[in-house]
């Protein structure tokens, strides 16, 4: 039956997620994990954190900050076409180091 959910494993960063998608909806669930798997490899290696938490929330800032740059096409924003600014990278860095901040004393109970 079309539109009827079925289960697709994927793997992000080496875990893997079972997630529910109908068959139509299966091309383009693969699209984002590859998008969020590459952008949460990129600020793993540029941060240099194992934290997977941490990586995941910088993954989904820059994805988000992207998507709402991204000049609007037909109405519609299209992602990889982002306008990088001085301002928005700052900001984002000062979340980066907030939610470093934050993740550190569980970072010491994890050890």
């Amino acid at each position: 039956m079309s539109g009827e959910p079925n289960f697709l494993d994927v793997n992000i960063m080496g875990r893997e997620y079972r997630v529910a998608c109908t068959p139509e909806e299966r091309e383009a669930l693969l699209a984002a994990v590859d998008l969020v798997d590459n952008k949460m490899r990129e600020i793993a290696q540029r941060t240099k954190s194992t934290i997977a938490e941490r990586v995941a929330v910088m993954a989904a800032l820059n994805i988000a900050h992207e998507h709402l740059s991204a000049p609007s096409v037909g109405g519609e924003k299209e992602i990889g076409e982002a306008v990088d600014t001085s301002d928005a990278r700052r900001r984002i860095d000062d979340m980066g180091a907030r939610i470093s901040s934050v993740l550190a004393p569980q970072q010491q109970l994890d050890l």
